[in-house]
């Protein structure tokens, strides 16, 4: 089977990036380089801040870049679009506007998946950036499918975990972080606990069990794409 083109909206933050690429090559049962999925990947670093913009209230727009992004990887090629950053969801309108082939919603998919692993009603633990919770993506896409989100009472230390894997990688007191939080969600009730953020993703063992990574459910949705069977590719309720 001949393989297509995904493009990679890419940069938030790169070491997330580079993450989905070794998840994806790991998931891909290959004999040769032939065998894995060909990746048109835009690692633009340069994207607005998505924190300064939805919390502190004094960032760019970043719609405008990552409408530009898109429209590049679509002139070269890419059958469809990723983008492996939870927050950037929140500006997926302005994608989806800029180009005509699919953007693959991370956020749709995984609570699809979500869904399909839990009973209605239950509490989903999610594991995000305050930045991502204020947008309410998790939200509404987990209300739609009839489950209900559950956030960490401390907000503030997952923001300054996801700043420290932003500046230094992967380190213990991220991953403490992220241990805290996931053991307080587990004591209010979680059924499942919900990595939401790219950055946590680098340290999700930490995070209690069961757990769903939105970077592996990507990671499906782009082996998908590449052999022709897209997932998730028009607006969901996460759409603004």
């Amino acid at each position: 089977m001949s393989l297509r083109p995904v493009g990679i909206l890419g940069g938030m933050g790169p070491e997330a990036t580079i993450l989905l690429q070794q998840r994806l090559m790991k998931a891909t049962p290959a004999r040769d380089d032939a065998d894995h999925v060909p990746l048109l990947i835009d690692m633009n670093p340069q994207v607005p801040s998505r924190i300064a913009h939805l919390i502190e209230g004094t960032g760019t727009d970043p719609g405008p870049v990552l409408a530009a992004m898109a429209r590049r990887l679509e002139t070269a090629g890419a059958v469809a679009l990723a983008m492996p950053c939870n927050t950037a969801h929140h500006y997926a309108p302005a994608i989806r506007a800029a180009v005509s082939v699919p953007f693959l919603d991370m956020i749709a998919a995984s609570a699809d998946t979500v869904a399909a692993r839990t009973p209605k009603g239950a509490a989903i633990g999610v594991l995000a950036s305050p930045a991502t919770r204020r947008t309410g993506l998790f939200e509404r896409a987990l209300a739609a499918r009839g489950r209900r989100a559950l956030w960490p009472e401390d907000m503030d230390a997952l923001l300054a975990a996801i700043r420290e894997i932003k500046s230094q990688g992967p380190t213990d007191a991220s991953r403490a972080a992220l241990s805290r939080a996931s053991g307080e969600l587990t004591a209010r009730g979680a059924a499942l606990h919900l990595v939401g953020c790219s950055e946590f993703s680098l340290v999700a063992e930490a995070a209690s069990t069961p757990r769903l990574d939105t970077v592996d459910v990507l990671v499906d949705a782009i082996d998908a794409a590449a052999r022709g069977e897209v997932r998730n590719p028009s607006p969901s309720p996460t759409a603004q």
